[in-house]
């Protein structure tokens, strides 16, 4: 599942989500704006840094909504070598209940940054932190185990590494604006 999250009005700086159902993972990733080209242009650095077949093991079906951000679908799905990386398929307008995981993970990134809050002044480095602790969190229906434990199990330590993946010890996860300051 894909998504954007924006910061206050008239900040520039968005984060693009992914969440990745098979773990309950979140992606974060800073985008300068909110534009279809600053979407490809993580796609392709992930597709650079994974290799184009872990890329498409990982990312094959993409659910997203129909934001301007989201509509150069060819784009997306069509690899750097031209090579068809994914598949983008679009939820019905005013559906986002169709893309739950993405849209309750976006609650996890309001704990530390609150609606009305900019991202103009946040790094990559940021958004890495963020998704860390959010992935690090132990979540009860599944026994205590976070997303980052399954998504280890699936895709293993190395692939977690190229993603900017870690595991935050769970005394030491904090989702409140704390985190960030």
């Amino acid at each position: 599942e894909m998504d954007t999250v924006v910061g206050c009005e008239g900040s520039k700086k968005v984060f693009l989500t992914l969440y990745l159902r098979s773990c309950k993972c979140l992606l974060i990733f800073l985008l300068p704006d909110k534009s279809a080209a600053s979407v490809k242009a993580v796609f392709d650095r992930l597709e650079k840094k994974l290799g184009t077949f872990i890329f498409c093991s990982i990312f094959q079906v993409i659910l997203t909504d129909r934001g301007t951000e989201f509509s150069n679908p060819d784009a997306l799905e069509t690899g750097i070598d031209n090579v068809i990386r994914t598949s983008i398929y679009y939820c019905d307008p005013m559906c986002a209940w169709q893309k739950p995981g993405v849209e309750k993970s976006h609650e996890y990134i309001r704990y530390v940054l609150p609606k009305g809050s900019s991202f103009d002044a946040l790094t990559q480095w940021d958004a890495n932190k963020l998704m860390n602790h959010i992935n690090s969190y132990p979540r009860k229906k599944w026994n205590g185990r976070a997303p980052i434990d399954i998504f280890l199990e699936i895709y293993g330590q190395e692939t977690a590494e190229l993603l900017g993946l870690e595991r935050i010890p769970p005394v030491e996860v904090k989702l409140t604006p704390k985190l960030l300051r």
